[in-house]
C-alpha cells in the first residue's frame, strides 16, 4: 500500500475512479465492432441495452462486463493502494460517477445499474448479490426492468448494513451504496415519469425504436444495463 495522507489518497480514488467510470466501453465497442456510433442509435444511451438495439449481443456482452468491472477495479485498486478504510467507496462512487457524467461525452452517460452492481459486489459482495436477486424477484414478478433495477438500488444501503461482512469502512460502504442509489434515480428519471403514467414498457414487449440521434425515446423494456 503506499503510505499517503488520507485527504490525498481520497484526492487520488475519486479522480482515478472518475476516469475509469467514465471509459465508455459501448462506445468503444460499437465502434471497434462495426456497428457505429452508439449514440447515434436507439435512445443515444451508452450502455448495454441500447447496445442490444445495434443487434450485436457480443458487443452489449462486452459492454455488460466493461460497465460493471470498471466499479468493481476502481474498488480494489483503491483497496490494493491505500490505506484509509474509507478508500475503496470514495473509488467506486467517483467511477458511478464517470459512468453516468463522463466529461467527454458532453456529460452523457449510461444509467449507471451494471456499474451499480459491479461496484456494489466489489465493495460488500453479499449485498451486492443480493441486490441482484433483488431485481430479479421483481423483474420477474412486474415485469418491469426500470422498477426492478430502482428497488434494487434503493434497498442497496440496508441491504448493506445487514450483508457487509467487514468491520472496517462499512459505515462508508453505507453511505456509497445511499450515493450510487440518488444518482440512479437521478439518471432513471424518465422511466420512473413513464411507470407514474403507466407508459413504461415491460421486458420483453416490443417498442419503437428512436431516431437516430434523439435521446431518451425508445426504451425497449429490456435489461437496464446501461
Amino acid at each position: 500500500m503506499l503510505a499517503l495522507a488520507p485527504t490525498l489518497a481520497f484526492a487520488l480514488c475519486a479522480v482515478g475512479g472518475y476516469l475509469l467510470g467514465s471509459i465508455p466501453f459501448g462506445v468503444i465497442a460499437t465502434r471497434l465492432g462495426g456497428a457505429g456510433d452508439l449514440r447515434r442509435i436507439g435512445s443515444g444511451n451508452i450502455g448495454a441495452t441500447n447496445v442490444l438495439r445495434t443487434g450485436r449481443r457480443d458487443l452489449a456482452l462486452i459492454t455488460l462486463i466493461g460497465d460493471g468491472g470498471k466499479g468493481a477495479a476502481a474498488v480494489l485498486l483503491a483497496a490494493w493502494l491505500f490505506s484509509p478504510a474509507e478508500a475503496p467507496a470514495v473509488a467506486g462512487g467517483a467511477a458511478c460517477l464517470g459512468h453516468l457524467f463522463p466529461a467527454w461525452l458532453g456529460f452523457k452517460g449510461g444509467k449507471g445499474v451494471a456499474t451499480f452492481l459491479g461496484t456494489l459486489i466489489a465493495i460488500a459482495w453479499p449485498a451486492g448479490l443480493a441486490a441482484g436477486a433483488t431485481w430479479l424477484v421483481m423483474a420477474f414478478l412486474f415485469r418491469f426492468s426500470s422498477l426492478a433495477a430502482l428497488t434494487a438500488v434503493a434497498l442497496a444501503p440496508l441491504l448493506v448494513w445487514w450483508l457487509d461482512p467487514s468491520d472496517a469502512g462499512k459505515l462508508s460502504h453505507i453511505w456509497l451504496a445511499a450515493f450510487m442509489a440518488v444518482l440512479v434515480f437521478i439518471r432513471h428519471h424518465e422511466n420512473i415519469r413513464r411507470l407514474l403514467k403507466g407508459d413504461e414498457p415491460r421486458i420483453g414487449a416490443l417498442a419503437k425504436q428512436a431516431p437516430a440521434g434523439e435521446q431518451g425515446v425508445g426504451h425497449n423494456g429490456g435489461p437496464p444495463l446501461a
